[in-house]
C-alpha cells in the first residue's frame, strides 16, 4: 500500500506575533463544488471542530457551467440562497456543539472556485460564461457575510479560484524554490506548476465521481464508505470508514476498486465490464456497473490531460518535478499506486506525490489565523499565468488518448 500522509496537522494554527486573531472565534469554510466544509477556530489557533454538507446547489445543477447557466436564466437567487443557507446551518450546527452562540463568530475566511464566489455573492456571471472568459470579479476582499467579517480569498482567473490560491498558500509551494506541481481534484480540476521562478495555473472539468458524485453507489467519506479496495485470489474487498457497515464508496474507494478490477480482470483497458463488480464488505456487497466505470474515466482522463498539456506548453520533463501535492475531498487515504493503474497520473510523480487532504480550507485557515498571509495569498493570484486548455488541440488530444486505461 502506497498511501502518503498528509503534509501536517491543522489541529492547531500556529499564531504568530503578526496574527490578525483579534477575534473570539473564527470561521474557515471551503465553499465546494460538491461539497460545504466548515472549520472553528478558537483565537489561539486552536480547531474546535468540523462540519460539512452537501453542496445544495447540487439539486440544481451537478456541475459549474451548469449552475451559471441557470444563473444566466433567472436562478441566481435561488442559487445564492441555497448556499447561503447551507453555511448558515453549518454554522449554527458547529457553534451549538461547542456551546456558543452565533453571534460570538466574527472572523471569517471563505475559499471556493471563482463561480462558487460568484453564486454566493449574487453577481452576475456573465464574464466568466462566454469567451474570452474574463472574470470581472476576482476577489480578494473583506465583505459582511451573516454578520461577520468575511474574506473572500482572491482567485486567478474565471476557472482557477481561491480555493487553488489558497491551497498553494497552505503547501508553500514557492517559497521551497523546487520545481513542484500541485492538482486540487475535485469537481473541477485545478492545476499549478511552479517553475523557476513562474507559476502557471490551469483547469480541467472533472466531474464529481472523484467525490463520489454521478456514481450509482457514490458517497463522502463517512463512515461506512469504503474507502479501502483490494484483489485478492480472483476476489475484491475492502476496508470501510469507522469499519461501519458499507454505505456506498467514496473517491479514494473508487479509485482503488477500478484499479483492483483491472488488476482481477473484471474490467479491460477500454473500460469494458467484462463480469459483475461486486466488492465484498461488512453488511453488504457494494456493486459498481458500466456507467460508473465510464464516469471515472472522464474523470481520471481530464486530470491526466490536464497535466500532460501544463508539463507540455511549459517545457517540463516529468521528471524535473521534485514535489507533487494533491489537494481535494477525494482524500488523503487514496492509494498512489492505484492512482497511477487507472491513469489519473504519470508512475514517475509517485515517489514525490504528498495528499494535503483540504489544501483550500487549510490555507483558508492560515490566512484566518494571520493577515499575512493575505498579502501572500494577493501575491500568488496577481503573479499566476493562465494556461487555457478549452477547446485546444493538444488537450482534446491528450483527452481520448487518457481515456484507456494503463495496461497493469
Amino acid at each position: 500500500m502506497s498511501v502518503v500522509n498528509i503534509l501536517s496537522s491543522d489541529n492547531k494554527i500556529p499564531v504568530s506575533p503578526k496574527a490578525a486573531s483579534d477575534f473570539k472565534y473564527g470561521a474557515a469554510v471551503d465553499l465546494g463544488t460538491t461539497t460545504v466544509v466548515l472549520k472553528l477556530y478558537s483565537a489561539e489557533g486552536v480547531c474546535l471542530g468540523k462540519w460539512s454538507s452537501e453542496n445544495p446547489q447540487r439539486c440544481i445543477s451537478a456541475d459549474v457551467i451548469g449552475r451559471i447557466s441557470k444563473a444566466l436564466d433567472g436562478e441566481g437567487d435561488k442559487l445564492q440562497k441555497s448556499v447561503t443557507d447551507c453555511i448558515s446551518s453549518l454554522l449554527t450546527e458547529g457553534c451549538a456543539s461547542i456551546g456558543i452562540h452565533n453571534t460570538d463568530v466574527d472572523r471569517m475566511v471563505m475559499t471556493g472556485n471563482t463561480a462558487m464566489l460568484y453564486l454566493l455573492t449574487g453577481r452576475n456571471p456573465l464574464s466568466i460564461s462566454r469567451f474570452p472568459f474574463k472574470a470581472d470579479n476576482l476577489f480578494g476582499e473583506w465583505t459582511q457575510l451573516f454578520g461577520i467579517k468575511t474574506y473572500l480569498t482572491p482567485c486567478i482567473s474565471a476557472f482557477v479560484g481561491g480555493d487553488t490560491v489558497s491551497a498553494l498558500l497552505y503547501a508553500d509551494v514557492v517559497s521551497k524554490k523546487e520545481t513542484a506541481l500541485l492538482c486540487d481534484i475535485g469537481t473541477n480540476g485545478e492545476m499549478a506548476l511552479y517553475k523557476n521562478g513562474d507559476l502557471y495555473v490551469t483547469s480541467v472539468a472533472a466531474g464529481p465521481a472523484f467525490e463520489g458524485g454521478e456514481i450509482s453507489c457514490g458517497c463522502a467519506a463517512t463512515d461506512g464508505a469504503l474507502y479501502r479496495v483490494w484483489a485478492e485470489e480472483g476476489e475484491i474487498y475492502s476496508h470501510t470508514v469507522a469499519n461501519k457497515p458499507a454505505v456506498g464508496i467514496c473517491g479514494s474507494g473508487l479509485i482503488d476498486a477500478v484499479s483492483s478490477f483491472l488488476e482481477a480482470g473484471y474490467i479491460d483497458n477500454e473500460g469494458t465490464v467484462l463480469r459483475p463488480l461486486v466488492i465484498k464488505s461488512i453488511g453488504k456487497d457494494i456493486s459498481l456497473n458500466q456507467k460508473d466505470i465510464r464516469a471515472l474515466q472522464l474523470a481520471k482522463s481530464a486530470v491526466a490531460a490536464g497535466i500532460e498539456c501544463m508539463l507540455s506548453r511549459t517545457g517540463t520533463d516529468v521528471t524535473e518535478i521534485r514535489a507533487f501535492y494533491l489537494s481535494g475531498a477525494f482524500g488523503v487515504n487514496t492509494d498512489t499506486q492505484s492512482a497511477v493503474n487507472i491513469g489519473l497520473f504519470p508512475s514517475e510523480l509517485k515517489n514525490n506525490a504528498c495528499f494535503i487532504g483540504n489544501g483550500a480550507l487549510r490555507g483558508a485557515a492560515k490566512m484566518l489565523m494571520d493577515s499575512g498571509y493575505i498579502d501572500t495569498a494577493k501575491d500568488l493570484a496577481s503573479k499566476a499565468k493562465t494556461l487555457y486548455l478549452g477547446g485546444s488541440t493538444d488537450f482534446n488530444d491528450a483527452f481520448i488518448r487518457n481515456l484507456k486505461f494503463p495496461q497493469i
